[in-house]
């Protein structure tokens, strides 16, 4: 059973920064793509980026584009979302997914992931 265990949310003042990680319980190059999701109080679940790992393209919703960014340590198993420049909007559940193949995304939501974590808290505050 492949795990996905989130962390490195938490609360943080406006224009404030946070790292999040997602390590896998599979090696990272078993998956053809990696991204976040998030859900916000009352809303619906929205696409923050997805990493696709053949050619390293990434695709971000318009609302992180420019302060978010996503990489990769295959060695740790671990997808990564640096978040910079954060606002109270952006606070919300996060949550990691994972495909084997067939990968598609549109504005930031991978679609018909096989895998997910529980979610990490983040919280920001203006």
């Amino acid at each position: 059973q492949v795990q996905l265990v989130e962390s490195g949310g938490g609360s943080v003042q406006a224009g404030g920064s946070l790292r999040l990680s997602c390590t896998t319980s599979k090696n990272t190059a078993g998956f053809s793509c990696m991204g976040w999701s998030r859900q916000a109080p009352g809303k619906e679940r929205e696409g923050v980026g997805v990493l696709y790992f053949n050619d390293g393209f990434t695709d971000y919703a318009d609302s992180v584009k420019g302060r978010f960014t996503l990489s990769r340590d295959n060695g740790k198993n671990t997808l990564y979302l640096q978040m910079n420049s954060l606002k109270s909007e952006d606070t919300a559940i996060y949550y990691c997914e994972a495909k084997r193949s067939g990968c598609s995304a549109l504005v930031g939501r991978l679609k018909g992931p096989d895998y997910w974590g529980q979610g990490t808290q983040v919280t920001v505050s203006s």
